[in-house]
């Protein structure tokens, strides 16, 4: 391979007129620098990936600019001494679709540290149907469990159910014996969340609506996994079991929220931040080495993935932005 090698990507323009994204034909020496160049063959689809579309979003901050957080594929050049040609990797997290070119394009050149090698007994279309969605669900649990998650203790609420993190917490979950309880904008999916492993989907009016308007209400959920946040979390605080941790992860619902310290100090339950962009490596590859093996989540592999291909990403970031995305979305390069 040389530098003049040309392939197609998603750009990100911004002139007087705007921002817009089309596909374009570039060559590798339009890339950043980095140690590994991979031929991207999947790349996943995630809020943060709408957000980088739209200048409002407040993510990419220099233009031109190739979105996309999340990659898989193989190497095709390495001047490191942990990578091959030939190799099959995946990266997610760190700089990748932000500051540095991402994954919505045929070829990425970028650092061998944030490269995580393909786990045996996941295909790079199915690590990329998982993703950072996946990926962040997967954390979420692994946080509540550390914190004393057990069988037994009740149900545990997903929120945002129907959304990448949200289906494959319902999965996970779901596989390894616990009790879930799905909540959701979009009644018409429910036969489908059903399906994923929830026993029981409620309305996300029925999260707050229930729940007293004093400083704690009844204990009802033993954990909870919540990639929504905004006002939502404050309802669900008050009305957490004893010794119980809620993982947040995500800020659909808005970056703020309000609360007191007595779910806190009355119950002893956790707020767990999740961190999917620079958590260690060694933590990195044990969640994905779990991803690969008993917290496969098969159920949305199996019922919640759409592929598309790079010309359908207008539509796609938009539907997501929109909050219309079900399931998970995978670009096919």
């Amino acid at each position: 391979m040389n530098n003049e090698t040309e392939f197609q990507a998603y750009v990100l323009r911004r002139d007087e007129q705007g921002a817009r994204g089309s596909v374009e034909n570039l060559s590798l020496k339009q890339l950043p620098e980095g140690d590994v160049i991979v031929r991207v063959l999947y790349s996943g689809v995630n809020y943060k990936d709408g957000l980088a579309s739209i200048p409002e979003g407040k993510i990419v901050r220099r233009y031109p600019f190739i979105p996309g957080i999340d990659l898989a594929g193989t190497v095709v050049n390495s001047d490191h001494p942990d990578y091959k040609e030939g190799d099959s990797v995946l990266c997610t997290g760190y700089e990748l679709g932000v500051s540095h070119e991402g994954g919505f394009s045929q070829y990425a050149r970028v650092k061998a540290e944030w490269l995580v090698p393909l786990p045996q007994g996941l295909s790079l279309r199915d690590a990329m149907a998982i993703g950072t969605a996946g990926f962040t669900a997967a954390l979420s649990i692994d946080g509540l469990l550390r914190n004393g998650l057990e069988q037994g203790q009740g149900p545990v609420l997903v929120t945002g159910a129907t959304g990448g993190v949200g289906s494959f917490a319902i999965s996970i979950l779901s596989q390894l014996g616990y009790q879930v309880t799905a909540s959701t904008g979009k009644a018409s999916q429910r036969d489908w969340l059903l399906k994923l492993g929830a026993h029981e989907v409620i309305s996300r009016e029925e999260v707050v609506e229930e729940v007293s308007k004093g400083a704690i209400s009844g204990e009802r959920w033993a954990a909870v996994v919540d990639p929504v946040g905004g006002n939502q979390l404050s309802s669900i605080l008050k009305c957490v079991k004893y010794g119980g941790s809620v993982a947040v992860s995500g800020m659909t619902g808005g970056g703020a929220f309000e609360s007191t310290v007595f779910p806190f100090i009355l119950r002893g339950i956790s707020l767990l931040g999740i961190d999917s962009v620079y958590c260690p490596m060694s933590y990195r590859r044990e969640i994905w080495s779990k991803l690969a093996d008993n917290w496969n989540p098969a159920s949305v592999l199996r019922e919640g993935i759409t592929e598309y291909g790079l010309t359908d990403l207008p539509e796609v970031l938009k539907t997501i932005l929109q909050g219309g995305a079900v399931g998970r979305s995978v670009i096919t390069l």
